[in-house]
This record gives C-alpha cells, structure tokens and sequence, in this order.
C-alpha cells in the first residue's frame, strides 16, 4: 500500500491512506511527502485561520474540529482534570497538546491523559512536540472525520503504547471504547465512560457530556456511519 506520496499512483491513493479523507484538509505547501515537524510548528503560529495540522506521512493533514466538539472536548478534559488531580494520576491535555508518536507522527488527540509514568521526577517536557502517547486518547468525531481515519489513528495510538481509546461521537451520542487487547464496542448515553485499568475508579456519564445538545437528524438516519464518512465541509 502507498505510504507516502511517492510511492503513491494517484492523489486517490494518499487519500486513501490518510483514512478516505477530503481533499480540502490536505496541505499542499509543502507538498504532500515532503513536509516536517517543523512545518507543524509553523503553521501553529502562521496559519492565518488559526487551524491546527496534524503530520502523518510527510503530509500535513488539518485536524478537524468545530463548535461543538470543542464543547464536548472541554467539559470532559474539566471533569477528568479533576478526577487525574485530585487523585495525582498524571495530567491531561487539550487539543493543543502535540504528540510524536513515532518519527514522522505527530497526532493531536482532542483530550489525552498521560500517566506520571510518562515523565521523570515528574517533569513536563519543554519540547513543543514531545516524543509522548496518550495512556488515554479521546478524539471527538467532527463531521470531516471518516471511519478509516479514526480506525488509522487508534492503531497508531496503540502501536505507541496508548492502553485506552475513546471515539466520542456528539452528533449521534455515542461513543466506541477501544482498548489495546482488541476490544472494542459502542455505548450510548444511557451508558457510562469508564476509566478501565487506565483510570480505575474514573466514571462519567456519556449524556452528561452531551447536556444541551441535540441530537443530529441527518446522522441519525446513517446507523452505520456514525457521522464518520459524512463531509459537508
């Protein structure tokens, strides 16, 4: 399979790779296969528009995100915040926080919690992308995710040596629990967000999350793509 975009026949292919993804979120300068860690950085604080770029294959993908992920993203890094504090667990980051998980690989999860494992003498790293991974990785599903892309992305959390993934998603309220083992399953509102072996102790419930938001018809029509592979971009 075409990894980068030498390697790759058509622009169809690189899409195809980064996870069925539109065009639109691909950045063309520089050109896809060639960019660095340094044009994330870049970008954090040229970008006119204030996006955030995500590097995956020498290709510069912009992160997805919009009101309402962002509302969900923030209650939910208030209430594990406290839970990780008041217990002194680790900490937890936004979708500010940069991560290399490999060379080549800077993902930026919507929420993170990282254990004090993670960090000697309990240091934080002064390193703007800090060769990290999430021991929880929270993405909250915008509409210009796909499927594809969010299965890419919790592999490579996973091969990272992330334990605990949380697909979140506020258009059709639910959210799929991926752990490291191969388990994987989907719960509604009804349900609750457990911190398994990762945050033991640590629950919350999903419509807690989702107070105030309806849910969204067109999505809710489409069981089977849940908002991921829908693009009104």
């Amino acid at each position: 399979m075409p990894t980068t975009l030498e390697d790759a026949r058509t622009i169809e292919d690189l899409l195809q790779e980064l996870g069925d993804i539109s065009p639109r979120r691909v950045r063309l300068k520089p050109p896809p296969g060639t960019a660095e860690e340094a044009d994330v950085l870049r970008l954090r604080h040229a970008d006119p528009e204030r996006r955030l770029f995500e590097l995956v294959d020498g290709t510069l993908v912009e992160k997805a995100m919009g009101f309402r992920e962002s509302l969900v993203a923030a209650e939910l890094i208030r209430i594990l915040g406290e839970f990780v504090r008041r217990h002194q667990l680790g900490v937890v980051v936004g979708e500010g926080g940069m991560m290399r998980l490999a060379k080549g690989l800077v993902r930026i999860p919507d929420v993170a919690f990282l254990s004090w494992k993670q960090f000697p003498e309990r240091r934080i790293p002064s390193q703007p992308v800090p060769a990290l991974f999430p021991d929880l990785a929270v993405e909250v599903v915008s509409l210009g995710n796909t499927r594809a892309e969010m299965q890419r992305k919790s592999r490579e959390y996973f091969a990272a040596g992330t334990r605990l993934v949380w697909i979140i998603d506020p258009h059709r309220q639910t959210a799929e629990i991926r752990h490291s083992d191969g388990t994987e399953y989907e719960i509604s509102t009804s349900a609750m967000l457990d911190g398994a072996v990762v945050l033991p102790g640590f629950r919350v419930s999903l419509a807690d999350l989702f107070q105030n938001l309806p849910v969204d018809d067109a999505v809710r029509e489409t069981p089977d793509s849940p908002n991921l592979d829908i693009d009104r971009e």
